[in-house]
């Protein structure tokens, strides 16, 4: 039975992922460089670590979600890294969204220290995360996840095998680009049906109702519609994603031209000061 448990990388939604572990029955450590943070999951029964090298150290498995530019080196590969500490015979999850280069390299490493590893990153917002909604894609040995699945479970709800190691990371491109023009669409719909005199909560009625509503319009829409772009997925890391997008298609001399488009109203977000705001903040882009 896995039972201790470690976590590196409280953001975002990892310390909400971190926090409905605490519900469960295991011995949860965890270290993330916001003190702050750690102290909240500390209170919650967690227990706090001083570097991810103490994180690993001594359990059944461990987790790591970190954006791929904070995804420091010296936390995995240094002295007080990850596997500095980690022992033979664990398991390690990468729940972040990174190049599959990165992926590789990690997993790489890990089979060098004979640890046992998992690329499944997670799809979802701040809320899916409190609320146990994830969705998780695993690359990996298919008995494996099934070991790992009802840990998985208290903060996830789908958790979507999709092949081996690296394949996840493969399919999160996919959902990423799909993700990223879906908000960019709404955002064109929006400033243009606002251009033609229409409200915003007008035009969401309208496209709730027919064969293009989806639920990233629906709950997106509204909050535009109130003007709330309260980080729940930060549009800095949505261009970073893209940008993954786009260099990996680049390698398969391949041509994604609305994704160049969209990549480009994200990139002029982040230079706009927006980075730190929802990835909904885009339509700002379009309302200069």
């Amino acid at each position: 039975m896995l039972r201790n448990i470690g976590f590196i990388g409280l953001g975002t939604v990892g310390r909400y992922m971190a926090s409905n572990l605490t519900k469960g029955n295991y011995k949860l450590t965890v270290y993330d460089s916001d003190p702050a943070v750690v102290a909240e999951l500390v209170k919650l029964g967690a227990s706090g670590a001083a570097s991810p090298k103490d994180t690993a150290k001594g359990m059944d498995l461990v987790i790591i979600i970190r954006p791929e530019k904070e995804r420091l080196r010296p936390d995995i590969y240094g002295p007080e890294g990850i596997f500095a500490g980690i022992d033979p015979g664990t398991i390690l999850v990468d729940m972040g969204t990174h190049s599959l280069e990165s992926t590789m390299e990690m997993a790489d490493e890990a089979a060098k220290h004979r640890v046992m590893f998992l690329d499944a990153p997670v799809w979802g917002t701040k809320e899916h995360a409190a609320n146990g909604l994830m969705t998780i894609l695993t690359g990996g040995d298919s008995s494996l996840v099934g070991r790992c699945r009802e840990l998985f479970s208290y903060f996830g709800l789908n958790i979507i095998h999709v092949g081996g190691v690296g394949d996840a990371t493969r399919m999160k491109f996919v959902v990423n680009l799909v993700q990223g023009e879906l908000m960019q669409a709404l955002a064109e719909a929006i400033v243009f049906g606002e251009k033609l005199g229409f409200s915003v909560d007008k035009i969401l009625e309208v496209l709730d109702s027919g064969g293009v509503a989806s639920p990233l319009f629906h709950s997106k829409g509204r909050t535009i519609a109130r003007g709330d772009f309260t980080r729940n997925l930060a549009l800095k890391y949505v261009h970073e994603q893209l940008s993954l997008v786009m260099d990996t298609a680049g390698k398969l001399n391949l041509e994604l031209p609305a994704a160049e488009v969209v990549c480009k109203s994200y990139e002029q977000a982040v230079k706009d000061g927006r980075g730190e705001e929802d990835f909904s903040a885009v339509v700002k882009v379009l309302r200069k």
